[in-house]
């Protein structure tokens, strides 16, 4: 017994010894945990042989088959790197085909631009539901706002410049609004206000806690028609977050089930919400942007804005530069619907194809920072205005364009306030304690 216990750990080194070797760079660990070589892409996938059978002979595929489909081809798809094989997001690859060939094509003929410049929005609109009944996370959006900035960039130096029509400080000017939407993508991408689990946390509420809680939630209760158990409109519960909040710590009352988090293992104060595509609690969590593949909370909010504002001013100027490049002597929103001779050339026609995709993407954007400015006029949230139209609960105003919860609203300059102060710490108002 002795001597083959002693055998064990010789055994176990030798196994172990080929996965301390190093990958070279076309060797990648695949997600079976087995190592795997780039050349070998297109060898042993079954799902693949059996898809392409069932394709010749005209027989329908299985959505399950569809799926371990792309997850093959995601999981192969890498590029050779020091120190193993990089994977590359299969979701930022459609948008660096498909939208030269997309807007090339639109230019060709206006019965063509019509088209396409229609069935663009709704592919993307068709995708982002895909993937957000699925919960999933997809660079898709991301890599096709910033391709399309570029593109767009690209297309304004090599069609619109050369005609002489821009002078040096307009071009200036739009490259500095160009970086600063960079500048301020960037730190609207950075944490959000995620809710750390403190290393001390034995994951489970103390009598103190349980009885504060429950205090507060009676308090915030009364005088507030229509209210849960906790006095928030934002109520966290199992309807609507059935994995997040199901689990309770042991012991503890039913008032406090709408603010735990058994995912993330904490009590979440006012405001804050689980995102179930980023896996994580966020502080004053506002939405899921998939524009920017991260959640708009408490702590990049205000970068959010100021990225819609800088974006909104930047291809308003570039759309106004370009038609009045291409459409002379006349006024933007004329050439915008009427500029003859523009489908002459193709260097003329492509950039009025590439003023038409950027003012409707610009007009989807405004929207987005319309909505913003209302929600934070009357200090609320976009997921407390759904929970509220879900729940019939709140004030809609003009046709449910506005709607007021009335729960921190406080006016219109000290939510202003309010916003601004955001991320400091320094601004904490009594009603968003923990409910």
């Amino acid at each position: 017994m002795t001597h083959k216990g002693s055998m064990k750990p010789v055994k176990k080194k030798k196994t172990e010894e080929p996965e301390l070797e190093p990958l070279c760079c076309c060797e990648y660990i695949d997600r079976n945990g087995e190592k795997n070589h780039v050349a070998a892409c297109l060898c042993d996938c079954q799902d693949l042989d059996e898809g392409c059978d069932r394709w010749i002979t005209c027989k329908s595929l299985q959505p399950e088959t569809c799926e371990r489909i792309m997850d093959t081809i995601s999981d192969r798809l890498r590029i050779p790197w020091l120190r193993g094989a990089k994977k590359v997001n299969i979701s930022i690859i459609p948008p660096l085909v498909l939208l030269p060939v997309f807007l090339h094509v639109a230019s060709w003929h206006f019965l063509l631009g019509v088209v396409v410049l229609t069935s663009l929005p709704v592919l993307a609109l068709w995708y982002y539901y895909l993937t957000h009944r699925r919960k999933e996370q997809t660079l898709f959006f991301l890599s096709l706002g910033l391709f399309s900035l570029g593109y767009m960039y690209y297309v304004f130096l090599q069609e619109v410049v050369p005609k002489g029509r821009v002078g040096p400080v307009q071009l200036a000017v739009l490259t500095c609004g160009l970086f600063l939407i960079l500048l301020a993508l960037h730190r609207a991408k950075k944490n959000p206000g995620y809710l750390s689990i403190p290393a001390s946390s034995d994951r489970s509420l103390n009598s103190s806690q349980l009885e504060c809680l429950n205090r507060k939630g009676q308090e915030k209760t009364k005088g507030f028609p229509g209210a849960d158990t906790s006095g928030s409109l934002n109520n966290r519960t199992v309807k609507d977050d059935p994995k997040g909040s199901s689990r309770l710590p042991a012991g503890s009352p039913t008032k406090v089930k709408e603010d735990w988090c058994a995912k993330c293992q904490l009590v979440r104060p006012a405001r804050a919400w689980h995102c179930r595509i980023c896996g994580i609690c966020v502080r004053r969590m506002d939405h899921h942007c998939v524009w920017i593949n991260s959640c708009v909370g408490e702590s990049n909010h205000q970068a959010f804005i100021l990225a819609l504002l800088i974006f909104l001013l930047t291809s308003v100027y570039g759309i106004t530069l370009t038609l009045d490049t291409i459409c002379r002597d006349r006024s933007v929103f004329t050439a915008l619907f009427y500029c003859p001779g523009v489908y002459a050339n193709y260097s003329s026609a492509l950039s009025f194809t590439c003023v038409w995709y950027s003012v409707i993407v610009t007009a989807g954007m405004a929207y987005i920072f319309l909505i913003q400015l209302i929600n934070i006029s009357y200090n609320v949230t976009e997921r407390e205005v759904q929970q509220a139209l879900r729940q019939k609960t709140g004030r809609r105003l003009l046709c449910g364009l506005i709607v007021d919860t009335g729960q921190y609203n406080r006016g219109f300059l000290r939510n202003w306030h309010q916003f601004s102060t955001l991320g400091t710490r320094a601004f904490h108002h009594p009603a968003e304690d923990i409910v």
